[in-house]
Formats: structure tokens, C-alpha cells, sequence
């Protein structure tokens, strides 16, 4: 290989097929005479040439048109099968006008001829300027693609969120009925079990809906349900050769953030690590709370002492040496050849974002371990559950408004349980008749994601047929009901689904409360 330098422009890196010493040499002093600064590697054979390809990986070649036992063509053939966008020129002294022009349609990118070889530097740096923007569109086209399928998702993930959440609601309530069957311990831990299921379900569905829609909003995360989250998104992504390690000191702690973010930033990290592992290795991620002291952060850093959540990315994979380490934060930085080189800047972007810090340990050979230190904010300690006997009610009539008979049957059941007389209508249009045959309801709890008749529609009729009491409307969180056709109501309760037995009861309590003194006006029913 035979270097040439011209200090001040980027080198190159050129294969160049020849069997003549000589003419390779008067080739390449075009590009001298260019001040183009390259490396050249030549070779005269398939094998070597195919070598070359994986090894000296060039940015251009440059290719007689036929000798001794291998042919330029054939050196094209090869290239295209590996590289649509590598440029590859022929520079001959035989190639007619005739070959030329097949030559350019089977995928040269240019032709010269060696007795005329003064546009040769320039051919060459058009050619590199053509390729560098051709993989620039194939990267822009790669990531449009990438945002398509994510929007596609979440369509996808906002059409079964709903459903899913309706499978989700009996598990919730059920599992919470089956606790109150102390004097049976099986039937106790039968319902825990089934609430629990029935909630890090619910957090499963959120975290993969706000994922794919790239939710933005403040939040409290819980450490589980971000991990939970995480070992979903990454089944089918760890290979067989890879194991997997996931813990949390304290999986109930929550702290201020953004869940949709963290977890594109573990992801992000995650996906990182597992390619760094091409012969397998351990993934481990973990978290724990630390305290940090104001000299552990730099210069540029805001250095806020106290406890921080630590979620710790860390891998056995081929690590980074100083270069890269020095390198990884600065755009379009990468060292894998399909990469953009944004990954890690997100990730910083997004723990800066949270008034945090990253740290980074690697070593070639030794794996990789990102750290993430999360700010924990003191938050006030929240109030006692209120009483069993808080909760009881007082024979006061609610109508339940549900149009799937296995939510509307729980809800009934349930409240019905708690001292409430509770009445059952599985539409808008027998929610009215029932008004109109049983009279004004002290509560009315209605679903907003009826079909035929929505719950804002029959909201506004019982509006409109004098009710003025409260109502407890339950809502999808990513698709709340469009309240601008209702007039204003006073005691207006929007609660999330699915709701839960303890929701459930303090919000009707609240409403009932909040509406003591309500009396119902317009017409009489």
C-alpha cells in the first residue's frame, strides 16, 4: 500500500485495480498534481481484490478494463453485489464509446481514458461527493421508513389500548373483591394476585402506547414499571447468546420524570450493548439510589449534592478506547457502519433534561457501563387511605352507564357491595328511560367510550333532561372525550381507565359529597 499525503485535505482511501506498474503510477499522479490525499492499495487478481474489499474498506475504485486472467467488469459485478454506492471508476485505454456506455448502465460511475486522463481528479471528487449524498438519502429514506412503522404503531397500539384496557378492568375490580374475603387466605391471595396482574398489565399497555406515540408529558415513574416496560420492548431483541440481568433496589420507588423518554434512553443504550456483544456476553441493568457529594460533578455540570436514581446500562461486549470514548457525544459520531451517531447525544439531551448526569466506564475488551443519575426530589408523604367506613355508602342511588356487560356488571356488583344502590344501563338510550321511569339518580358514573350513543352525548341529554348532579366520567388517558359540545358542569369528575375499587369508591364519595347541595332543575322527569 503506498501512501501519499497533501496536509489540510481528507485522505482517501483508494483500490486500484492494475497489472501495470507504470500505468498505476501515471494514473495516480493526477491525482497528485489534484493535491488529493489518499492511501492506495493495488492489486491485479479476484482473490486480492476481494480481500481488499473487506479489509482496506475504500472509499473509490479505480479499474483497468481487462487483464491477464480478471476483468474490470468482473470487479464491478462484485462491488454492486456489496456496495450500490460505492464509486467506482474505469480508467482504460481500450474502452470504446460502445463499452463505455454499458459500462455506465451495469453500474460504473464513470469512465477515463489513460490517454486522456486530466479530468481524473475531478471525476474522482465528484464521485465521492455523489456517493457521500446518495448515503445520505439512503440514511434520510431509512429513518423516514423508521418513522412511518412508528407511526403505523402507534395507530396499531392506540386501537388495542382500548380493548385492552376493557380486559384490564375486571381484573382490577375482581381482584380487589376477592381481597375482602379475609377468612378465606386463599381467596385473599387470589385476588392480590389477580389485582396485581390486572395493574402491571395496565402499566405494560401505557408504557408501550406513550412509547410508540412519544408522549412528552411530566410524570411520576415508577422504577418497576420503567423496568417492566424495558424487558418488553426488548423480547426478541437479545439474542441467544446474550444474557440478561434486570433488578431494582427499590422497584415502588417513584421520582419526577418522563417514563416515554427513560425508556428510549435505556433502550437506546440497551441496543447498543447487545451489538457490542456479537460473540455474546451479559447484559445488566440495574438501579439503586445514591448520594452524591457536589465534587463528583464537573465543570459544566450543575452540581446539585444529594440523592440521586442510578440506572446503570452495562455490558461485556469489545468496549471503546480513548478515541471513541473522547468522540461518542459529538453528532454524527459513530463507530458502527449503519449508525447516525445521535444515539447517545439523545440520551445525554434526555438525562440533562432531568437535571441529571451521565458517566461512562469502558475499556477495549472490558465491556461498557453507562450511568445515569436521576435527581430524587423529597416529595410530601401522601395521605392515609381513608377508611373502609369513610367509603361506605349510604343507600345512595347511582346509575351506571357501561356498554360492555362484564365492566358494567363489576361496577354494579361493587358499588352494590359498599352500601350503594346501584343501577345498571348498558346504553345512553336506556340510561334515559331509566331517568325517566325511576327518577333523578344521586350519582351518575358513565363510560365516554360508548359506540352508538357516546358518553358525551348522553351526558349532554341528561343535561338537557334536567340532571345537574354529578358525574364520574371514565376516560381512556390518551384519548380524553371532547368536551366542547357539553355545557358547563359544576361536579364534573373525569377519571382514568381502567379504574380501580379504591378510585373508584374516593371518587364517588367526592362526587356525592361535592353535590349534596345540588338540586336538580329544568323540566320534571
Amino acid at each position: 500500500m503506498v501512501e501519499r499525503q497533501h496536509w489540510g485535505l481528507p485522505r482517501i482511501r483508494i483500490l486500484q485495480i492494475e497489472d501495470s506498474q507504470l500505468d498505476a503510477e501515471l494514473v495516480l499522479s493526477e491525482l497528485d498534481a489534484d493535491a488529493i490525499d489518499y492511501d492506495v492499495h493495488l492489486v491485479d487478481e479476484e482473490r486480492a481484490y476481494v480481500e481488499a474489499l473487506d479489509d482496506f474498506h475504500p472509499h473509490i475504485v479505480l479499474s483497468d478494463l481487462s487483464m491477464p486472467g480478471f476483468s474490470g467488469q468482473r470487479a464491478l459485478d462484485i462491488l454492486r453485489e456489496r456496495d450500490q454506492d460505492l464509486p467506482f471508476i474505469f480508467v482504460s485505454a481500450t474502452l470504446g464509446e460502445e463499452a463505455a456506455i454499458e459500462a455506465l448502465r451495469n453500474g460504473a460511475t464513470d469512465y477515463i481514458l489513460k490517454q486522456n486522463p486530466a479530468r481524473l481528479a475531478s471525476a474522482v471528487r465528484r464521485a465521492l461527493r455523489e456517493a457521500e449524498a446518495q448515503r445520505a438519502r439512503r440514511r434520510a429514506e431509512t429513518e423516514l421508513i423508521r418513522a412511518q412503522r412508528f407511526e403505523s404503531l402507534a395507530m396499531l397500539a392506540g386501537g388495542l389500548s382500548h380493548d385492552l384496557r376493557n380486559l384490564l378492568q375486571p381484573l382490577l375490580l375482581a381482584g380487589d373483591s376477592l381481597q375482602d374475603y379475609q377468612e378465606d387466605p386463599r381467596l385473599a391471595r387470589l385476588g392480590r394476585l389477580v389485582r396485581d396482574c390486572g395493574k402491571r398489565g395496565l402499566d405494560m399497555v401505557q408504557s408501550m402506547l406513550s412509547f410508540a406515540r412519544g408522549a412528552r408529558r411530566a410524570e411520576q415513574v415508577r422504577v418497576g414499571a420503567l423496568l417492566d416496560a424495558l424487558n418488553l420492548l426488548l423480547q426478541g431483541s437479545v439474542p441467544r447468546g446474550v444474557m440478561l440481568g434486570m433488578g431494582a433496589d427499590d422497584p415502588d420507588l417513584t421520582f419526577d420524570g418522563n417514563h416515554t423518554e427513560l425508556q428510549q434512553c435505556l433502550l437506546n443504550l440497551s441496543l447498543n450493548a447487545i451489538q457490542a456483544m456479537p460473540s455474546g456476553g451479559n447484559l445488566d441493568i440495574r438501579t439503586g439510589v445514591v448520594t452524591l457529594p457536589s465534587a463528583f460533578f464537573v465543570a459544566d455540570e450543575d452540581a446539585r449534592e444529594g440523592n440521586y436514581l442510578c440506572l446503570t446500562v452495562a455490558d461485556t461486549g469489545t468496549g471503546m478506547d480513548e478515541e471513541a470514548m473522547q468522540h461518542m457525544f459529538e453528532p454524527f459520531y459513530t463507530t458502527k457502519e449503519s449508525g447516525t451517531g445521535l444515539g447517545l447525544i439523545s440520551c445525554r439531551r434526555i438525562v440533562t433534561a432531568h437535571g441529571g448526569v451521565m458517566r461512562v466506564e469502558s475499556r477495549p475488551g472490558q465491556g461498557t457501563s453507562f450511568h445515569l443519575y436521576i435527581p430524587l426530589v423529597e416529595l410530601p408523604l401522601e395521605l392515609e387511605l381513608e377508611e373502609e367506613a369513610d367509603l361506605q355508602g349510604e343507600a345512595e342511588r347511582v346509575l351506571v352507564v357501561v356498554e360492555e356487560a362484564g365492566q358494567l356488571s363489576l361496577l354494579v356488583d361493587t358499588l352494590d357491595s359498599w352500601g350503594y344502590q346501584a343501577h345498571a344501563s348498558q346504553s345512553g338510550t336506556a340510561a334515559l328511560q331509566w331517568i325517566e321511569a325511576q327518577g333523578v339518580p344521586d350519582l351518575v358514573v358513565l363510560d365516554a367510550d360508548m359506540n352508538l350513543f357516546t358518553g358525551v352525548r348522553t351526558l349532554a341529554a341528561l343535561f338537557e333532561h334536567g340532571y345537574r348532579g354529578a358525574v364520574i366520567l371514565l376516560a381512556r388517558p390518551d384519548a380524553p372525550p371532547d368536551m366542547d359540545e357539553l355545557p358547563v358542569m359544576e361536579h364534573l369528575f373525569l377519571v382514568d381507565k381502567p379504574i380501580s375499587t379504591q378510585k373508584l369508591l374516593r371518587t364517588v364519595r367526592e362526587a356525592l359529597e361535592a353535590s349534596a347541595s345540588v338540586l336538580p332543575e329544568g323540566p320534571p322527569l
